[in-house]
């Protein structure tokens, strides 16, 4: 009989509160191991003990077997003496230590199993409404620390019932260890309130959705924040929710019941079902059908995207399922489903998301008929992720919940950053080891509320991490309230402070992404960051390595007639380009309704209050301009997503003949512009922007790559799916391979892993920090 052997085994990743102790217990037993299996802040420990063929099986298996929800980054053993003579493999108390490497698991939707117990009038968690289980529910979004136990989450107070307690202690259940385990006995309850908060009498779900049927909006507590419901299918719904937030033209969110009831309203493609029905469910863009905006007016205007998404808690769940009667058969699932909801955040003036009970009966006051609401606490504010299906994957929009706090893994280890990202779509990035966790989306620094959840949000990373810092990185836009906290949290650590600019971010950020650090050229268009040479760029053709970059060329530059404003009001940059033009002399008549109008020749004639800018953002908006499609806008990238909508739906066109000059690294689109001024047919002038524009920045590019192979393309503008499509073509048709960003968005919710990785390579370079 051959001798036994005893090892110690240690797994980091994403292994705490995802099933792996129970996976590894069953593992063990199946093998006939002696040991035990626990949490600790680095991940999960084993000790394995038995012959040394089923030893090696059990370390083999650890990574290849791993539950769904589960990542495993490393699997280390060691040889040990065995303490005990016991012959039986157990699950024990968690450990505790100072080092942190484990991470967090990401809030999943409800699993299958989960959703057959809670339909199923037999069951004791029959229309329960915070079933969940090891492989799905929440995590993230109720955690307070590591390790992931259910005394540092949001379900401690909620004592386990004889049930539950059961389950939870029996290796072989689905639910053992699951750490938001509960019941109807003895977990979170749901309340229907209504609007001066005072309970209704009633099944919650039940009253809930017959004021949604009534044109009523409900505020609904989810995992990471509030939601404002409305019915889809009533305009007077909409347009009410649309005046109360303030929300006049910004696109709405759907949720349907399932993939079949999306397809009367999308086009859905190859890939976008498992993207709805991913564990993750983000918000999913899709193509709209020729009559959506008439079915469903004032949800997404002007567009061609759709934004939809599936239900992913049993609360969303259990309103589909009283919509259609309450059936037993779990047929009803995948059949298509006449309810159909607008799911908007509840962030009423762009301010963080509502996450509390009180809070939502204070902030929402204004804007919600009823509230329905659970007592289970939301530790981390967390929005819905956005994505859209490109290339044969797909790209985030905004990244948050489902897919944070999930590792990035860096191309080497380096010393531990907090990069504060930017302005606008502000996350934050914290780097341990060789791997960088991006928060949650935050949102715009531009309200005193938003400012406090950033800090908040930085002290909760920190914290779940377990990280101590060693740099600061941060936008050099000396503004920025991420920048004033970034030097305050420097100087009272007395760390190293390192500015990055905005656009080598951009770049570097895709770099880390695809594990590039060889010298990239770089394409970076957006809508505006802070130049080395203090001005506004956002039009780059870039040389960029780790921790430093070049400007090969950009844009030509445009006025910013009123400055700022310019960036709200489209019409102001379209006369900025027939000022260029030599027809200035048109822009009081072309645009007599506004009111700014008759004195804007002048103002640009004179230079007053028109700082220039290389921003491609704003050549959008002279298109848009130019065009008449849009002449001021109510939210950010507005302009360029209606032209991007008409070229969509107009077609292909090909580019106009010399429509674009370079010269000295500069590429000028006013041949291109003339032709817009004098085009009628909106639509039309859309498609020949896009074409044109794909065609000039190819140009461009190929002019200035020599034997490259790669262009990485980073920045907002780059979530044009017409223009990302045209580029990957175009170029790839010269033998340049077009990176963009997958992991992040290519907008500035991802700038701050490159500002991390900027900071990680300083020393490389010899960057001075400020204040050293």
């Amino acid at each position: 009989m051959s001798a036994t052997i005893c090892q110690r085994i240690h797994v980091s990743g994403v292994v705490q509160g995802v099933g792996y102790r129970p996976f590894v217990w069953r593992l063990a037993n199946e093998l006939k191991l002696a040991g035990w299996v626990r949490n600790t802040p680095s991940g999960v420990e084993i000790e394995a003990c038995g012959i040394p063929p089923r030893v090696n099986e059990l370390i083999e298996r650890l990574r290849r077997e791993a539950p769904p929800l589960a990542r495993v980054d490393d699997v280390s053993s060691r040889a040990v003496v065995r303490e005990t003579a016991d012959t039986q493999f157990i699950i024990i108390e968690s450990g505790g230590g100072k080092s942190a490497s484990t991470a967090i698991g990401h809030d999943s939707a409800i699993c299958r199993e989960c959703l057959r117990e809670m339909f199923d009038p037999k069951s004791r968690r029959w229309r329960y409404a915070f079933t969940n289980c090891t492989h799905c529910g929440p995590r993230y979004t109720i955690s307070r620390g590591v390790p992931y136990d259910r005394a540092r989450t949001s379900l401690a107070p909620f004592t386990l019932c004889k049930e539950c307690r059961s389950e939870y202690t029996q290796p072989d259940d689905r639910r053992f260890h699951a750490e938001a385990n509960c019941c109807a006995s003895c977990g979170p309850q749901l309340s229907l309130l209504d609007e001066a908060g005072v309970p209704i009498a009633g099944d919650p779900i039940a009253g809930a959705l017959a004021l949604l049927r009534q044109g009523g909006i409900v505020a609904i507590k989810g995992l990471g924040g509030f939601h404002l419901v409305c019915d889809a299918d009533q305009p007077a719904a909409v347009a009410a929710l649309r005046e109360r937030k303030s929300r006049e033209e910004k696109p709405l969110a759907v949720m349907l019941a399932n993939v079949a009831s999306a397809s009367g309203l999308v086009h859905i493609g190859i890939g976008e079902p498992a993207l709805l029905e991913s564990p993750e469910r983000p918000i999913v863009l899709l193509k709209k059908r020729h009559f959506t905006d008439e079915r469903l007016p004032g949800i997404a205007p002007g567009l061609s995207w759709l934004g939809i998404m599936l239900p992913y808690t049993p609360v969303h769940y259990l309103l589909f399922h009283e919509a259609a009667g309450r059936p037993e058969s779990p047929l009803w699932l995948t059949r298509a489903q006449s309810l159909r909801l607008v799911m908007t955040s509840a962030n009423p003036g762009g301010e963080p998301l509502v996450t509390g009970n009180e809070e939502a009966l204070e902030r929402l006051s204004e804007i919600a008929d009823a509230y329905l609401v659970h007592d289970r606490d939301i530790v981390v504010r967390c929005d819905d992720s956005v994505v859209r299906a490109a290339q044969g994957s797909f790209h985030f929009v905004r990244r948050a919940r489902g897919y944070t706090p999930r590792a990035i893994k860096l191309p080497r280890s380096g010393p531990s950053v907090l990069a504060v990202g930017g302005w606008f779509k502000n996350t934050v990035c914290v780097t341990r080891g060789d791997e960088a966790f991006v928060s949650h989306h935050i949102g715009d620094l531009d309200n005193a509320a938003s400012c406090r959840f950033f800090e908040e949000s930085v002290s909760h990373l920190l914290d779940i991490l377990q990280v101590e810092p060693e740099r600061v990185a941060h936008d050099l836009h000396p503004d920025f309230h991420s920048s004033h906290f970034a030097a305050d949290f420097a100087r009272q650590r007395a760390l190293p402070l390192i500015p990055v600019q905005h656009h080598h971010a951009h770049v570097a950020s895709v770099m880390v992404e695809h594990g590039l650090t060889r010298p990239v050229l770089g394409l970076a268009l957006d809508g505006v960051g802070l130049g080395s040479d203090g001005g506004a760029w956002g039009g780059e053709l870039l040389r960029v390595n780790a921790g430093e970059f070049s400007r090969l060329g950009a844009l030509c530059s445009l006025p910013l007639p009123g400055g700022d404003r310019a960036a709200r009001e489209p019409w102001r940059m379209a006369a900025a380009v027939l000022h260029r033009l030599g027809r200035g002399a048109q822009i009081e008549a072309r645009f007599a309704e506004q009111s700014a109008a008759p004195m804007m020749d002048q103002m640009l004639a004179r230079g007053l209050n028109c700082p220039e800018t290389s921003s491609m953002g704003r050549w959008f908006d002279a298109a848009a301009g130019l065009l008449g499609v849009s002449m001021t806008t109510s939210f950010e990238g507005q302009a360029a997503m209606l032209l991007e909508g008409m070229a969509e739906r107009y077609g292909d066109m090909l580019p106009i003949d010399h429509g674009w000059t370079i010269k000295e690294g500069q590429l000028d689109l006013m041949p291109l512009m003339a032709v817009l001024a004098d085009e009628k047919n909106a639509a039309r002038g859309a498609a020949v922007f896009h074409a044109t524009l794909v065609a000039a920045l190819a140009d461009w590019v190929l002019s200035t790559a020599g034997k490259e192979k790669v262009l990485v393309g980073a920045g907002g503008c780059f979530l044009n799916q017409v223009l990302s499509r045209g580029l990957h073509g175009r170029l790839g048709s010269h033998g340049l391979q077009l990176i963009e960003a997958q992991r992040l968005p290519p907008n500035d919710g991802g700038i701050s892993l490159g500002q991390a990785w900027v900071a990680i390579n300083a020393d490389d370079v010899g960057i001075e920090p400020e204040g050293d």
